[in-house]
């Protein structure tokens, strides 16, 4: 990547995630962009190896997106590390990854706090069957009950476990609850989930899904 590219690209990430995130850019085998936040600032340099306990590492060897909470053993300070890798033709070519502070993006709770129509219910992360963004609210399905939560779709994206898979740009869902998968048109798939609920696989997705169910 030309660094004028990737400067460009920054920028354009910069206005859609939280101001005290740090950017790191690698090509297979080592960073060759790293843009620092004043909250947290792992002191990453241009050359530098992908260490294989970073989260990094992680994403391109499992060509998946990967985030996990390190702590301060590897670059002297914890963190929050979300990385999507660049796959070309089954091959990992580079990532990017985002760090943030430990402390921002982590649920003290394994569950969500659901809103129905006259309550608030504590729903654990495995009861939750997919999670649908509908006329700008997100809504969230789980085996008992059907609800909202404040975040939305992109926000809760950086907290739930890896189980979670963004399938559509209306959905997520938990790995977990799908049945059975179903060839669509145009190199997508339509899930049936344990309940009976269908959630679409879009194309934009449906590369990483196969990698990830190794089909």
């Amino acid at each position: 990547m030309k660094k004028l590219t990737i400067d460009s690209i920054i920028q354009v990430i910069g206005e859609i995630v939280p101001p005290d995130t740090s950017i790191a850019v690698a090509n297979s085998k080592k960073f060759i962009y790293y843009h620092p936040s004043k909250q947290v600032n792992l002191n990453i340099q241009p050359g530098d190896q992908i260490h294989e306990e970073t989260v990094t590492f992680q994403a391109l060897a499992h060509q998946r997106k990967t985030s996990q909470h390190i702590d301060e053993h590897l670059f002297g300070t914890p963190y929050y590390g979300i990385s999507i890798p660049i796959v070309q033709n089954g091959q990992p070519q580079g990532c990017v990854t985002s760090i943030l502070p430990r402390e921002a993006f982590q649920f003290s709770t394994p569950f969500l706090t659901v809103r129905t129509n006259d309550r608030w219910i504590p729903t654990s992360f495995e009861d939750i069957i997919f999670i649908e963004a509908q006329n700008r609210k997100t809504k969230v399905q789980s085996i008992n009950h059907f609800g909202s939560h404040k975040m939305n779709l992109s926000q809760l994206e950086l907290f739930l476990p890896d189980h979670f898979f963004r399938s559509h740009r209306s959905y997520m869902i938990n790995l977990n609850h799908i049945v059975e998968i179903h060839p669509d048109s145009h190199s997508t798939f339509m899930l049936i989930m344990k309940d009976g609920f269908k959630v679409p696989v879009s194309q934009t997705y449906a590369s990483e899904f196969r990698r990830l169910l190794h089909f």
